[in-house]
């Protein structure tokens, strides 16, 4: 049975790929206490430095051709040989519907959306709002830039003003080839399917399509695994499409609860391997309170997991355009170092340039 196929609708929904089970609202009231009187433990203590990134940084194309800028949760700016991709940026004070009501960010933007250096395309997997931000879209939506998402999302778009022409929506399996008007590199994009769901309400669940990703050219192998449990198809698309020099998977937002939607580091270990990935980059994490663990509980658990399985690790600084050549990398940014240390770090990047 081949898990790799066209999404499917009963009822004008998209189904997931497999059966997937979700958090019943009787679940959720028993969570509620936690989630009103646990939050000290969940938010960093005493809050994280401002991560700063310069916009001078990026005058200078990456010496080994690939270079990742991490903006927290899910949020990156890849450059993969001369090509520019922007992947579910999320620039909004808080990941909710109303900016006087739901999850803070742990530190701000990282650097001005007007700063962002010249981009060929964005990438948005899903509607969620820790993917989809309305206010990170209308601040780039009248860059001349092509917008790929999944079936449904570009209404989304479209409605935070950016031109019709401009937005590419893909089912599952879909190709799609894309060439950088700066400098003629390429970049193949296939959509592929992940085990999550989609809504940006209680009355929307499944109206649009979420998807992972495999991001590749004649260099490079890469997946972006945007939100998903663990499912089976890990194993088909390491198989079809791998192995990966990086697989980016979500570490953060898990709970016992759901685990059929979010893989949680443990999962994650799971369907790196799965996916014959040679080098693990954890993102869902870091920026936002979404679950009921301790902040940094999931790289912990992920730094005790990988030598045990053998996997190795990139783990960036948040807003530091950090090279990737292929091997293991660790900031430990998390372990709270103070403010002058930051400014220090920033100093050496500054000079270094």
């Amino acid at each position: 049975m081949s898990y790799l196929k066209a999404a499917q609708r009963q009822n004008g929904k998209f189904l997931n790929p497999v059966p997937t089970h979700f958090t019943s609202g009787r679940d959720m009231l028993r969570l509620l206490p936690e989630f009103l009187f646990g939050r000290r433990k969940r938010e960093p203590q005493p809050p994280l430095p401002h991560f700063r990134t310069e916009k001078h940084w990026y005058n200078q194309p990456p010496e080994s051709g690939m270079r990742i800028t991490w903006f927290g949760h899910s949020s990156l700016l890849m450059e993969i040989d001369g090509f520019r991709l922007l992947l579910d940026p999320v620039w909004s004070h808080r990941a909710s519907p109303i900016q006087f009501a739901g999850p803070e960010r742990f530190f701000p933007p990282t650097i001005a959306l007007s700063d962002l250096p010249p981009l060929d395309a964005v990438l948005v997997s899903h509607d969620h709002y820790d993917h989809l931000d309305e206010t990170a879209v209308r601040g780039l939506a009248d860059r001349n830039v092509r917008w790929v998402t999944s079936l449904g999302v570009g209404k989304y778009l479209r409605r935070f003003g950016v031109p019709a022409e401009r937005i590419q929506e893909m089912d599952w399996c879909d190709r799609l080839k894309l060439t950088s008007t700066r400098t003629g590199a390429e970049l193949e994009l296939i959509s592929l399917p992940s085990r999550h769901f989609s809504g940006r309400s209680l009355f929307n669940r499944f109206g649009t399509l979420w998807a992972s990703f495999v991001l590749r050219n004649a260099q490079r192998n890469l997946y972006f695994g945007a939100d998903s449990g663990y499912w089976p198809g890990f194993a088909e698309i390491g198989a079809e499409y791998g192995p990966f020099d990086l697989t980016m998977l979500e570490i953060g937002a898990s709970n016992p609860m759901w685990e059929s939607i979010h893989l949680g580091p443990d999962r994650a270990a799971e369907a790196h391997r799965a996916l014959r990935g040679k080098v693990l980059f954890p993102i869902h994490w870091g920026l936002f309170d979404l679950a009921l663990h301790e902040w940094r509980e999931p790289s912990e658990r992920l730094l005790q997991l990988a030598p045990q399985m053998g996997i190795e690790l990139w783990m960036p600084r948040p807003g530091s355009p950090t090279e990737f050549q292929g091997m293991p990398m660790q900031s430990d940014w998390w372990r709270q170092p103070s403010a002058a240390a930051q400014r220090t770090v920033t100093e050496l990047l500054t000079a270094g340039g």
